[in-house]
């Protein structure tokens, strides 16, 4: 592979903060690499280093055979007078973008297709789209550029699941030739896994380099520590604990990355289970009782649009629940719903008598009144001591595990970074010792170090949980299920995870391609779409039918009786939910009833396939 891009013994020093010493790398054609580390750390400024923005005291920067260079910084540089169409396409000819079934899809995968419909249009002004559009629009611009190094800062900030999982796949498919490369900076584990070939960490001034995406760095830095001979206390860390996580989730997770598996296993031989979910039930159940908040039948209407239309759902003690959808779908209505602080148009919210309730939201201005506490002062303001699972910890114990160590505690509010007043506000929700713990995009600004400590910390947390999160890897670490909006104001069962959810998002109508567009026709077409994800575009003509009358009918009869075997499962699980909560302390008959709920689970998943595959029948 041809190297395009060395750095010899390159340093640089910003203030007094030594960020780059002496560092020595090399990017390679066909090199996807991922960029991980503390927020200050220096991976920024790495980047710049590398793209040529800034230089370095000393040591050795060489481009050879780079033709052209591309960056998405965390800033905006778009012109607000340009329109959508000369945002991203720029002077391209029709003839050219329109026949290129790269560009389509990039159009397709970040814009709603060629019609532009999730930013209002292609003859659209820039100017008074939202950050999140304006934040696609410069992507779009650079995967349509196609550099021959391209540069990516927190490319996937604004993307949805199914934008994320888009983008993982058009640079896996585009940015494997040996002239061209990418290096992405990202907190996003899965998106890591998905496309890196190699990992950096910078931290301390030096850039670790590992092979591998996220799953062979976690080992990898495992690995490094036993060999160094570190203590057994030292061993037993997050590192391990994530280690273990990652091999007993799906084959898919682990069979990427080019690691030692008989070393991994005797690594994580005596590691337990993240989470003892029957002993969380447990506490969960004595501290919330049978009654934790139910929906019931309740609608939410904002403006002329049904967010939520009639949702019935019993949320259990001890639940947790990742919530995916589109963007605008109604993820964060549902969210305020359930914590009592949106009113519905129709319907009920019961709440239980022993519910005590914390919301992060995606705002951060709550902190504006601590501006000149100390951090600590600010965490201690809410309680002292919490308990966490059996143990009781000191808010300094906490707030260390949170990242805040010894001298940030004693940091100024007013001088923390986003990030750290992101973690900040995560502490003092968990000082409060609430039962349910209601999380709007938790990982906005937090880099991966912190997100595993976070979901240490809620390993050991009893209560019920509900995260929206466009962070595919923490739905799946922290939460036991998935649901998800589609958009049409309901909640969906998603017993395959988020991969189902991306299933049955690509199984909608595609958009329709055509090269030309009007502003108006792509309102028109664009009134259902809300998300950063492709938007679906009605078909005009319907399809011919390809089943016979009598097939047809069996296909509803069957959608009915399984409609009516689901209603039973859910009725047996309400039972069973009431039983344990009754039997809290009874732990054999606790552990009997968790299996029974398994039993439910895994026949739910198989009616609803076959509800599916009926469904499929009837169109």
């Amino acid at each position: 592979m041809a190297n395009l891009i060395s750095v010899e013994r390159a340093s640089l020093a910003l203030g007094t903060a030594q960020v780059l010493d002496e560092v020595s790398l090399g990017v390679l054609g066909g090199d996807r690499i991922g960029v991980v580390g503390r927020n200050g750390g220096g991976k920024t400024t790495l980047l710049r280093v590398l793209a040529g923005q800034r230089g370095v005291d000393t040591g050795r920067v060489t481009r050879a055979g780079v033709s052209s260079v591309g960056v998405l910084a965390q800033e905006d540089i778009l012109d607000p007078e340009h329109t959508v169409r000369e945002a991203v396409l720029g002077d391209l000819a029709e003839h050219v973008w329109a026949g290129d079934p790269r560009i389509r899809d990039v159009l397709t995968g970040l814009l709603g297709g060629i019609e532009a419909e999730s930013v209002g249009g292609f003859d659209a002004l820039v100017g008074p789209l939202s950050g999140g559009e304006r934040r696609r629009l410069g992507l779009a611009r650079l995967l349509v550029q196609d550099p021959t190094v391209l540069f990516l800062d927190e490319p996937t900030n604004h993307l949805d699941v199914e934008g994320v999982a888009w983008l993982a796949e058009h640079l896996v498919r585009h940015r494997a030739r040996p002239d061209n490369a990418v290096v992405a900076i990202t907190h996003d584990r899965w998106f890591l896994d998905a496309i890196a070939t190699a990992t950096w960490e910078v931290v301390d001034g030096k850039v670790n380099a590992f092979e591998g995406g996220y799953a062979a760095y976690v080992l990898a830095k495992a690995e490094r520590e036993r060999m160094a001979a570190v203590t057994a206390e030292r061993r037993d860390n997050l590192l391990r604990k994530e280690l273990a996580w990652l091999r007993r989730g799906p084959p898919a997770r682990t069979s990427k990355p080019k690691f030692r598996i008989d070393a991994a296993n005797a690594l994580i031989a005596d590691e337990p289970p993240a989470r003892d979910d029957v002993e969380l039930t447990r506490f969960a159940t004595t501290r919330l009782g049978k009654d934790v908040v139910d929906l019931m039948d309740a609608s939410v209407t904002l403006g002329d649009r049904l967010l939520l239309d009639r949702i019935t759902w019993h949320l259990a003690p001890g639940e947790r629940v990742g919530i995916v959808g589109v963007n605008g779908a109604g993820k964060s209505t549902l969210l305020r719903a359930i914590a009592g602080s949106v009113p519905l148009s129709s319907g009920k919210r019961k709440q239980g008598v022993t519910v005590r309730l914390a919301y992060l939201t995606q705002e951060v201005r709550e902190l504006e009144r601590y501006a000149d506490w100390r951090v600590i002062e600010a965490i201690e303001d809410v309680r002292k001591y919490i308990r966490l699972g059996k143990k009781e910890i000191s808010a300094s114990q906490l707030a260390q595990r949170l990242g805040f160590t010894g001298g940030r505690q004693q940091t100024r509010v007013s001088d923390l970074s986003g990030g750290e007043r992101r973690r900040l506000q995560l502490t003092r929700l968990l000082m409060d010792e609430p039962n349910v713990l209601l999380l709007d995009e938790p990982t906005n600004d937090l880099d991966i170090e912190t997100l595993t400590s976070l979901e240490d910390v809620l390993d050991g947390w009893a209560g019920t949980l509900l995260v929206v999160s466009h962070d595919r890897y923490l739905l799946e670490r922290a939460c036991d299920k998935q649901v998800a909006l589609m958009g049409d104001g309901k909640i969906r069962e998603l017993p395959g995870g988020v991969e189902q959810y991306l299933e049955l998002r690509h199984a909608q109508p595609a958009p329709t391609l055509s090269p030309r567009t009007s502003a108006s026709s792509s309102s028109a077409s664009g009134d259902a779409s809300s998300g950063s994800g492709p938007a679906p575009t009605p078909v005009a003509a319907p399809a011919t039918p390809t089943h016979s009358p009598a097939e047809l009918r069996e296909a509803r009869k069957d959608m009915a009786r399984v409609e009516k075997q689901l209603a039973r499962l859910a009725q047996r699980e309400e039972r069973i939910h009431a039983e344990m909560a009754e039997s809290a302390t009874d732990h054999a008959k606790v552990l009997t009833l968790n299996g029974q709920l398994r039993e439910i689970v895994d026949e739910r998943e198989g009616l609803e396939l076959e509800w599916l595959a009926a469904a499929e029948i009837v169109g």
